[in-house]
């Protein structure tokens, strides 16, 4: 896995690439916690990353209840077909913004 941050102002854009699984959430878990300081609007990046597991899914409904207790907004964009059926099978689709 590989991911590039990119903040504007309190917007991060986190780009995630490859597999989000039990060996690499840890590292995108480690990375987001001192990024998210003063983040209002977080958007995930999905277009490059083949899969998620719940070790991934786990990460980010923490970082959504970070974005959520500062009112904020969280998005997942442009998660191919197999990642969108795991956010569907799992029913957090809309608990996650994903579109």
């Amino acid at each position: 896995m590989t991911m590039k941050k990119i903040l504007e102002g309190s917007k991060l854009t986190v780009a995630v690439e490859g597999r989000l699984d039990t060996l690499t959430a840890p590292e995108l878990e480690q990375a987001l916690e001192p990024a998210l300081e003063g983040v209002e609007t977080l958007v995930f990046d999905f277009a490059s990353l083949a899969y998620i597991s719940s070790a991934g899914l786990r990460v980010l409904l923490s970082a959504a209840h970070v974005i959520d207790a500062r009112d904020g907004e969280m998005k997942v964009l442009n998660a191919n077909k197999d990642v969108r059926n795991i956010f569907d099978i799992t029913g957090l689709t809309d608990a996650l913004g994903v579109e």
